[in-house]
């Protein structure tokens, strides 16, 4: 069974559940996948298939654009192409691909990078700076803001999608927050106190903002 979604052809796979409603959702593979109890009948999933067109086109869209971005990974400033390879045991970089055995493995290493790296540049770069308190390292994604520090519980936070970017733009905002250490707030004090430690302090907000 195919239907036709922003003129492209869509393979439909009817799932057989004992659920009360039809789902209908897309998979990785872009195939719509209807899930529905054994007693409902084909011209039904036909009927509401029908009747949602607009709202599964945008879904469609969606995967395509979710699916396209798996297939490119993000590492410290360059763009690889994943390829899956079920006899992958760890990951491995080759010229402008990365080897992968599935997406779990994939995300795996990108946490993993995520604490190696930010932990060796902040051990590196805390040792030029002087009388600040002992504070522990936090990694998570944040849709804002790309480094917190908290001056009350001495934590400093840095943005997991720092890691698609090129190093020096990590250690921006790691100089960047352990500046407000000293300076709270974003004074003319506070700038001083980052161009101290990082001179082109303004291009590297302007290539994050890019």
């Amino acid at each position: 069974m195919q239907i036709e979604l922003c003129n492209e052809l869509v393979d439909v796979v009817i799932v057989r559940k004992n659920n009360k409603n039809i789902y209908l959702r897309f998979h990785e593979d872009l195939k719509l996948y209807a899930t529905a109890n054994r007693y409902v009948s084909i011209k039904e999933i036909q009927n509401l298939i029908i009747n949602n067109q607009k709202k599964l086109e945008k879904m469609y869209l969606t995967a395509k654009k979710q699916k396209e971005q798996n297939l490119q990974f993000q590492y410290l400033g360059k763009s690889y192409i994943v390829i899956y390879d079920d006899m992958c045991q760890k990951i491995e970089f080759q010229n402008d691909f990365i080897i992968t055995k599935n997406l779990k493995m994939l995300e795996k290493f990108y946490h993993q990078e995520c604490l190696r790296i930010f932990t060796l540049e902040v051990e590196r770069i805390q040792t030029y700076f002087e009388n600040i308190p002992k504070f522990s390292i936090r990694i998570r994604n944040m849709k804002t803001r790309w480094g917190v520090c908290n001056r009350g519980n001495n934590t400093v936070t840095l943005n997991s999608e720092l890691l698609k970017k090129d190093l020096d733009l990590l250690d921006y905002v790691i100089i960047h927050e352990l500046c407000h250490f000293y300076e709270a707030n974003h004074s003319a004090r506070f700038w001083k106190q980052v161009e101290r430690y990082y001179p082109n302090y303004k291009e590297a907000r302007k290539r994050l903002r890019g």
